[in-house]
């Protein structure tokens, strides 16, 4: 695994929703190293343990991070002004095994949907996106999405956008048609999405979302566990063995 603890420069920042902060830190060489899938582990002025934030997109000089504040650690990162100074850990993780001939179904739930973006952009061949958010108020990176793939459903659980319901409903229309399907979210969203995958046939490769600590898989804090190619089951780690498994690898 290729990772580097370096500082970067907060060159944008954006507020997407109420919680929901949009960053872009410039350095060239993480940008380069970054695969779709992966993530940084962000360092916090008076915290010991860094934070934890998937890569959303890069560009030939840039990392994009799109967050919520969700405790005091990401509540003072938000505070962060551009041009200020950010040290991130990164890449980190193994990230989606994209292939752009294979139509890919690519599935984002809540702030899961920010790793989804950089991973259909990665993709670069035929692809559909399903977006799952609480309501209208929350939900980020449309137009990103619109400009990567060729369809983009939106789906909210109270119905005040988009289709009313779960990514499920549309995602089962596609099973077809899909030849993979890549998606990030929380637990109970994922189980739903693999058992499908499985009952169609169709390859499926999750995100999974943990807290971490140290990001390395050194301190054992995000274990999962697996299932063995030799059929035994075993605890692995989201930080170093994933985030990325594919679905039928997680005992879910």
């Amino acid at each position: 695994m290729k990772y580097d603890a370096q500082d970067c420069i907060l060159v944008s920042k954006a507020r997407l929703t109420p919680t929901i902060f949009d960053f872009k830190l410039k350095n060239k060489q993480l940008a380069s190293m970054a695969r779709a899938g992966q993530f940084a582990n962000v360092l916090v002025a008076g915290k010991t343990l860094r934070r934890p934030i998937s890569i959303c997109d890069v560009d030939e000089t840039s990392l994009r991070f799109v967050f919520e504040v969700r405790g005091g650690g990401t509540r003072q990162l938000s505070c962060m002004n551009e041009g200020d100074t950010i040290n991130i850990l990164a890449p980190l993780g193994n990230g989606f095994k994209l292939d752009k001939n294979k139509k890919t179904v690519f599935v984002g739930g809540g702030i899961g949907v920010p790793p989804m973006l950089y991973a259909a952009k990665a993709h670069g061949g035929e692809a559909t996106a399903i977006l799952g958010f609480r309501n209208k108020s929350v939900v980020i990176l449309e137009n990103d999405f619109k400009e990567t793939v060729e369809n983009l459903i939106v789906t909210t659980d109270d119905g005040t956008y988009g289709v009313h319901g779960f990514v499920t409903q549309p995602l089962s229309e596609y099973l077809s048609w899909a030849e993979m399907i890549c998606a990030c979210g929380s637990a109970p969203m994922l189980k739903n999405i693999a058992n499908l995958a499985k009952s169609a046939g169709v390859p499926c490769q999750v995100s999974l979302e943990e807290r971490m600590a140290c990001g390395l898989g050194a301190c054992l804090g995000c274990a999962v566990m697996l299932q063995r190619a030799d059929g035994t089951q075993g605890f692995g780690h989201v930080c170093k063995d994933g985030p990325v498994f594919n679905a039928e690898e997680v005992v879910w």
